[in-house]
Protein backbone atom coordinates (compact mmCIF):
# COMPACT_ATOMS: atom_id res chain seq x y z
CA UNK A 1 0.00 0.00 0.00
CA UNK A 2 1.11 3.63 -1.07
CA UNK A 3 1.74 6.25 0.92
CA UNK A 4 -1.61 8.18 -0.64
CA UNK A 5 -3.51 4.99 0.24
CA UNK A 6 -2.54 5.17 3.70
CA UNK A 7 -3.16 8.81 4.04
CA UNK A 8 -6.68 7.64 2.74
CA UNK A 9 -7.42 5.22 4.74
CA UNK A 10 -6.18 7.28 8.51
CA UNK A 11 -8.56 9.77 7.17
CA UNK A 12 -11.65 7.67 6.57
CA UNK A 13 -10.87 5.60 10.12
CA UNK A 14 -10.80 9.41 12.10
CA UNK A 15 -13.62 10.13 9.99
CA UNK A 16 -15.70 7.23 10.78
CA UNK A 17 -14.46 7.70 14.70
CA UNK A 18 -15.60 11.10 14.67
CA UNK A 19 -19.10 10.41 13.17
CA UNK A 20 -19.18 7.65 16.41
CA UNK A 21 -18.57 10.34 18.87
CA UNK A 22 -21.12 12.79 17.85
CA UNK A 23 -23.46 10.09 17.19
CA UNK A 24 -23.19 8.54 21.05
CA UNK A 25 -23.08 12.18 22.55
CA UNK A 26 -26.16 13.13 20.77
CA UNK A 27 -27.90 10.49 22.56
CA UNK A 28 -26.32 11.61 26.06
CA UNK A 29 -27.60 13.92 28.60
CA UNK A 30 -24.40 14.32 30.23
CA UNK A 31 -23.21 18.01 29.11
CA UNK A 32 -19.67 17.13 30.17
CA UNK A 33 -19.46 14.14 28.59
CA UNK A 34 -21.00 15.96 25.43
CA UNK A 35 -18.64 18.54 25.51
CA UNK A 36 -15.45 16.11 26.11
CA UNK A 37 -16.52 14.12 23.10
CA UNK A 38 -16.89 17.08 20.90
CA UNK A 39 -13.52 18.45 21.91
CA UNK A 40 -12.12 15.09 20.77
CA UNK A 41 -14.04 15.18 17.38
CA UNK A 42 -12.45 18.34 16.87
CA UNK A 43 -9.25 16.74 17.78
CA UNK A 44 -9.20 14.40 14.99
CA UNK A 45 -10.14 16.58 12.44
CA UNK A 46 -7.13 18.72 13.61
CA UNK A 47 -5.12 15.72 13.20
CA UNK A 48 -6.48 14.80 10.00
CA UNK A 49 -5.86 18.26 8.35
CA UNK A 50 -2.46 18.31 10.00
CA UNK A 51 -1.54 14.96 8.31
CA UNK A 52 -2.81 16.32 4.88
CA UNK A 53 -0.48 18.97 5.48
CA UNK A 54 2.37 17.20 6.48
CA UNK A 55 2.14 14.82 3.31
CA UNK A 56 1.67 17.55 1.24
CA UNK A 57 5.22 18.88 2.31
CA UNK A 58 6.54 15.87 2.68
CA UNK A 59 5.65 14.87 -1.02
CA UNK A 60 8.03 17.67 -2.15
CA UNK A 61 10.55 17.47 -0.27
CA UNK A 62 13.01 17.46 -3.15
CA UNK A 63 11.83 20.80 -4.43
CA UNK A 64 14.44 23.40 -4.73
CA UNK A 65 16.92 20.88 -3.17
CA UNK A 66 20.49 20.73 -4.50
CA UNK A 67 21.59 17.11 -5.17
CA UNK A 68 24.73 16.74 -2.60
CA UNK A 69 27.66 15.14 -4.98
CA UNK A 70 29.01 11.77 -3.22
CA UNK A 71 32.44 10.44 -3.59
CA UNK A 72 32.73 6.83 -4.68
CA UNK A 73 35.14 4.78 -3.15
CA UNK A 74 37.68 4.63 -6.16
CA UNK A 75 36.98 5.70 -9.97
CA UNK A 76 40.46 4.36 -10.95
CA UNK A 77 38.90 1.87 -13.59
CA UNK A 78 37.75 2.77 -17.17
CA UNK A 79 34.11 3.34 -17.36
CA UNK A 80 31.99 3.45 -21.07
CA UNK A 81 28.59 3.76 -22.40
CA UNK A 82 27.51 0.50 -24.29
CA UNK A 83 24.40 1.77 -25.53
CA UNK A 84 21.89 2.18 -22.80
CA UNK A 85 24.46 -0.17 -19.94
CA UNK A 86 27.87 1.23 -18.66
CA UNK A 87 30.40 -0.63 -18.78
CA UNK A 88 32.70 -0.24 -15.18
CA UNK A 89 36.33 -1.91 -15.25
CA UNK A 90 38.93 -3.71 -17.04
CA UNK A 91 38.07 -5.52 -20.34
CA UNK A 92 40.71 -8.27 -18.85
CA UNK A 93 38.97 -8.83 -15.56
CA UNK A 94 38.33 -12.33 -14.60
CA UNK A 95 34.86 -11.48 -13.33
CA UNK A 96 31.84 -10.01 -14.80
CA UNK A 97 28.48 -9.32 -13.37
CA UNK A 98 25.39 -7.72 -14.60
CA UNK A 99 23.50 -4.95 -12.36
CA UNK A 100 20.29 -3.92 -13.19
CA UNK A 101 18.91 -1.27 -10.44
CA UNK A 102 16.05 1.77 -10.82
CA UNK A 103 17.35 5.30 -9.27
CA UNK A 104 13.60 5.42 -7.61
CA UNK A 105 14.04 1.39 -5.98
CA UNK A 106 14.78 1.51 -2.54
CA UNK A 107 15.98 -2.27 -2.31
CA UNK A 108 18.88 -0.66 -5.13
CA UNK A 109 19.78 2.35 -2.93
CA UNK A 110 20.22 -0.34 -0.03
CA UNK A 111 22.47 -2.69 -2.32
CA UNK A 112 24.37 0.43 -3.32
CA UNK A 113 25.28 1.30 0.08
CA UNK A 114 26.03 -2.22 1.78
CA UNK A 115 28.23 -2.97 -1.78
CA UNK A 116 28.89 0.14 -3.59
CA UNK A 117 32.30 0.56 -2.22
CA UNK A 118 33.61 -2.72 -2.78
CA UNK A 119 32.48 -3.36 -6.09
CA UNK A 120 34.12 -0.17 -6.78
CA UNK A 121 37.64 -1.57 -5.29
CA UNK A 122 37.37 -4.90 -7.29
CA UNK A 123 37.03 -2.68 -9.94
CA UNK A 124 39.98 -0.81 -9.69
CA UNK A 125 42.16 -3.91 -8.71
CA UNK A 126 41.54 -5.44 -12.11
CA UNK A 127 39.43 -8.34 -10.19
CA UNK A 128 35.84 -7.18 -11.33
CA UNK A 129 33.85 -5.58 -14.18
CA UNK A 130 30.21 -4.42 -13.60
CA UNK A 131 27.56 -3.83 -16.24
CA UNK A 132 25.09 -1.42 -15.28
CA UNK A 133 21.98 -1.23 -16.17
CA UNK A 134 19.66 1.54 -15.24
CA UNK A 135 16.34 0.28 -15.94
CA UNK A 136 13.10 2.86 -15.74
CA UNK A 137 11.04 0.37 -13.57
CA UNK A 138 9.35 2.38 -11.40
CA UNK A 139 8.24 5.44 -14.11
CA UNK A 140 5.06 5.67 -12.75
CA UNK A 141 5.96 5.72 -8.82
CA UNK A 142 7.25 9.32 -8.40
CA UNK A 143 4.93 12.51 -8.14
CA UNK A 144 5.03 13.76 -10.93
CA UNK A 145 5.51 9.90 -13.20
CA UNK A 146 8.69 9.81 -14.69
CA UNK A 147 11.59 10.55 -12.03
CA UNK A 148 13.58 7.04 -12.59
CA UNK A 149 13.21 7.25 -16.70
CA UNK A 150 14.79 11.02 -16.19
CA UNK A 151 17.31 9.72 -13.61
CA UNK A 152 18.60 6.91 -15.99
CA UNK A 153 18.97 9.27 -18.94
CA UNK A 154 21.03 11.68 -17.16
CA UNK A 155 23.05 8.82 -15.98
CA UNK A 156 23.97 7.38 -19.18
CA UNK A 157 24.74 11.32 -20.09
CA UNK A 158 27.02 11.58 -17.50
CA UNK A 159 28.57 8.40 -18.97
CA UNK A 160 29.65 10.15 -21.81
CA UNK A 161 31.34 12.93 -19.95
CA UNK A 162 33.17 10.55 -17.92
CA UNK A 163 31.58 10.49 -14.75
CA UNK A 164 29.58 8.26 -14.17
CA UNK A 165 30.53 6.20 -11.43
CA UNK A 166 29.96 9.59 -9.09
CA UNK A 167 27.04 11.03 -10.93
CA UNK A 168 25.15 7.29 -10.29
CA UNK A 169 26.40 7.14 -6.44
CA UNK A 170 25.43 10.87 -5.62
CA UNK A 171 21.70 9.53 -7.10
CA UNK A 172 21.17 6.62 -4.62
CA UNK A 173 23.08 8.58 -1.52
CA UNK A 174 19.96 11.55 -1.95
CA UNK A 175 17.40 8.94 -3.19
CA UNK A 176 14.07 10.35 -3.09
CA UNK A 177 11.01 8.43 -1.88
CA UNK A 178 9.03 6.58 -4.20
CA UNK A 179 5.73 7.74 -4.42
CA UNK A 180 6.83 11.29 -4.20
CA UNK A 181 8.58 13.98 -6.23
CA UNK A 182 11.76 12.94 -7.90
CA UNK A 183 14.79 15.46 -9.26
CA UNK A 184 13.67 17.78 -12.04
CA UNK A 185 15.70 18.34 -15.25
CA UNK A 186 17.20 21.60 -13.59
CA UNK A 187 18.31 19.93 -10.22
CA UNK A 188 20.08 16.85 -12.38
CA UNK A 189 21.95 19.09 -14.83
CA UNK A 190 22.95 21.26 -11.93
CA UNK A 191 24.42 17.65 -10.41
CA UNK A 192 25.96 17.27 -13.20
CA UNK A 193 27.71 20.48 -13.20
CA UNK A 194 28.87 19.76 -9.21
CA UNK A 195 30.48 17.02 -10.39
CA UNK A 196 32.83 18.91 -13.11
CA UNK A 197 30.41 18.46 -16.32
CA UNK A 198 30.31 21.94 -17.86
CA UNK A 199 29.78 20.87 -21.83
CA UNK A 200 25.87 22.00 -23.23
CA UNK A 201 25.54 18.34 -24.64
CA UNK A 202 24.66 17.09 -21.24
CA UNK A 203 22.51 19.77 -19.92
CA UNK A 204 20.70 19.36 -23.99
CA UNK A 205 20.72 16.10 -23.51
CA UNK A 206 18.68 15.87 -19.90
CA UNK A 207 16.12 18.68 -21.61
CA UNK A 208 15.40 16.45 -24.71
CA UNK A 209 15.24 13.15 -22.85
CA UNK A 210 18.02 11.56 -25.28
CA UNK A 211 17.94 8.48 -24.52
CA UNK A 212 14.66 7.60 -23.17
CA UNK A 213 13.39 6.15 -26.15
CA UNK A 214 16.03 3.20 -26.36
CA UNK A 215 15.73 3.47 -21.98
CA UNK A 216 11.88 2.19 -22.18
CA UNK A 217 12.59 0.03 -25.54
CA UNK A 218 14.94 -1.88 -23.31
CA UNK A 219 12.80 -1.98 -20.36
CA UNK A 220 9.92 -3.61 -22.35
CA UNK A 221 12.91 -6.10 -23.19
CA UNK A 222 14.31 -6.63 -20.12
CA UNK A 223 10.38 -7.66 -18.58
CA UNK A 224 10.35 -10.21 -20.80
CA UNK A 225 13.64 -11.86 -20.84
CA UNK A 226 12.65 -15.18 -19.06
CA UNK A 227 16.48 -15.84 -17.95
CA UNK A 228 15.72 -12.28 -15.77
CA UNK A 229 12.48 -13.62 -13.94
CA UNK A 230 12.31 -14.61 -10.37
CA UNK A 231 9.65 -15.54 -7.96
CA UNK A 232 8.03 -13.29 -5.56
CA UNK A 233 5.69 -14.53 -3.08
CA UNK A 234 4.14 -16.85 -6.11
CA UNK A 235 4.39 -14.43 -8.85
CA UNK A 236 6.96 -14.43 -11.38
CA UNK A 237 8.42 -11.87 -13.11
CA UNK A 238 11.24 -9.28 -12.94
CA UNK A 239 12.58 -7.13 -10.30
CA UNK A 240 15.32 -4.51 -9.19
CA UNK A 241 17.55 -4.88 -7.99
CA UNK A 242 18.85 -8.01 -10.25
CA UNK A 243 22.11 -9.51 -10.21
CA UNK A 244 23.63 -11.57 -13.33
CA UNK A 245 26.79 -13.49 -13.31
CA UNK A 246 27.60 -16.26 -15.83
CA UNK A 247 24.28 -15.93 -17.31
CA UNK A 248 22.74 -16.72 -13.83
CA UNK A 249 21.07 -14.66 -11.53
CA UNK A 250 22.92 -14.11 -8.20
CA UNK A 251 21.46 -15.01 -4.69
CA UNK A 252 23.64 -11.65 -3.61
CA UNK A 253 21.24 -12.40 0.47
CA UNK A 254 24.17 -14.18 1.33
CA UNK A 255 27.03 -12.40 2.76
CA UNK A 256 29.45 -14.31 0.90
CA UNK A 257 28.22 -14.19 -2.83
CA UNK A 258 31.06 -11.92 -3.83
CA UNK A 259 33.41 -13.38 -2.43
CA UNK A 260 32.47 -16.46 -3.88
CA UNK A 261 31.99 -14.98 -7.30
CA UNK A 262 35.32 -13.50 -7.12
CA UNK A 263 36.96 -16.86 -5.95
CA UNK A 264 35.31 -18.81 -8.83
CA UNK A 265 32.89 -20.78 -6.13
CA UNK A 266 29.94 -19.72 -6.67
CA UNK A 267 27.02 -22.29 -6.93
Amino acid sequence: MGGAERTARKRRQQQAAGGQAVAKARGGTDVKKTAAIIGAVVLAAAVVIGGVLWTDASKNATEGETIPTAQPASTDFPERRDGVVVVSGSPEAPVTIDVYADFLCPVCAQFEESYGDRLQREMAQGNLRVRTHMVPMLVERSDPPGYSLDAANAALLAADEGRFTAYHDSLFAAQPEEGKRGYDDGQLIQLGHDLGITGQAFAEGVREGKYERQLTAEMERIAQDPELQQDFDGNRGFGTPTVVADGRIVDFSEGQWLDKLLAGTAS
